[in-house]
């Protein structure tokens, strides 16, 4: 019998329904043992499984301590983008292979982007406080307010989720330009109908800058001071990736001292972030910042897809074929 570790916070019961027509599919018995937190139960837990599903919620990282105690796992199913929470090198080391979801969000992510970046360029967050507030703003948002159409949209890291923003962002009318550790070919380019340019040119050409990456180390803080203010002083920065990504303090200075037009960030580091996070108070201040609580993959459609590709990609490795979405290779 296969034993499926699941760190996420889910009731075993749903979890059995969402594997359950699988299963019987490939005529597959599995027991279920949910873990949400760490100690002597998910030391346990980890000796005796075959297969792990890991925290959605990043409450449970998989460190090397934990990898150890690993008697027989053979595969990591990370139900989420992010996996910068799971120790990949010694999951490698050990012979696992960690999977993410792929672009089972990419849609509901891009189309946030699209969102927020609208919402900034053309003042829906002031424009809606100053009528509960009882104020006419009509005259002056009519000074200020911007379209994507004509505009240079500027997209850090082309994978799944970039390059649905760009195809969304191109419909609207936008040139868009990016930037990336692997440059596509010219046909996928043209295709795709992007330019590529170094990060540097992407900050100071771009009236949008949305960034889509991992978090590593390399791209850990990699928005900063130095790079916020090459970039137009009406521009706006999308943060939907990590936290991490951008220095948060620098980054609302940047909105606060007008080295940029705006600011959208739907991840925080830590999360939740507290009151004292300086992108709260620029918000709170009437800066042009738009703040979501980390829900831009997380809509109805998404989350079935990403089950969907859970299931079948623990499915896969019970059956005896690779998984897909493998980030440690």
């Amino acid at each position: 019998m296969l034993k499926i570790l699941v760190l996420s916070p889910m009731p075993e019961g749903l979890i059995r329904l969402f594997f359950a027509e699988s299963l019987e599919k490939h005529s597959l018995e599995a027991d279920f043992k949910t873990v949400n937190e760490q100690g002597p139960a998910l030391d346990g837990a980890l000796e005796d499984a075959d297969i792990i599903i890991g925290d959605y919620t990043f409450k449970i990282p998989i460190t090397a301590e934990l990898v150890a105690k690993m008697g027989r796992v053979k595969f990591i199913a990370q139900p989420s983008t992010g996996y910068d929470h799971i120790d990949l090198e010694a999951c490698k080391k050990k012979g696992i292979p960690v999977s993410n979801i792929g672009g089972a969000n990419a849609i509901s992510v891009a189309e946030h982007t699209l969102t927020v970046a609208l919402m900034l360029l053309k003042r829906i967050g002031y424009a809606n406080r100053r009528m509960v507030e009882g104020a006419w703003v009509q005259e002056e948002l009519l000074n200020v307010a911007a379209e994507v159409h004509g505009k240079t949209w500027g997209v850090i890291g082309l994978g799944r989720i970039g390059r649905e923003v760009a195809w969304r962002a191109k419909a609207m009318g936008a040139n868009v330009v990016y930037t990336d550790l692997a440059r596509l070919s010219e046909p996928d380019e043209q295709k795709l109908g992007v330019s590529y340019l170094p990060l540097q040119r992407v900050l100071a050409e771009s009236d949008v800058v949305s960034i889509h990456v991992p978090l590593t180390e390399k791209t850990r803080q990699m928005m900063g001071e130095k790079q916020f203010r090459l970039m137009k002083s009406y521009a706006v920065f999308v943060n939907v990736s990590r936290g991490e990504l951008n220095d948060e303090a620098a980054l609302a200075r940047a909105v606060t001292q007008g080295w940029i037009g705006g600011a959208s960030v739907d991840v925080y580091s830590p999360e939740p972030p507290g009151a004292e996070n300086p992108l709260v108070a620029a918000a709170r201040d009437g800066a042009n910042v738009v703040l979501t609580p980390h829900i831009a993959g997380a809509t109805n459609d998404a989350r079935l897809r990403i089950i969907q590709t859970t299931v079948e990609n623990v499915t896969r490795v019970a059956i005896g074929q690779p998984p897909l979405n493998v980030v440690n290779p």
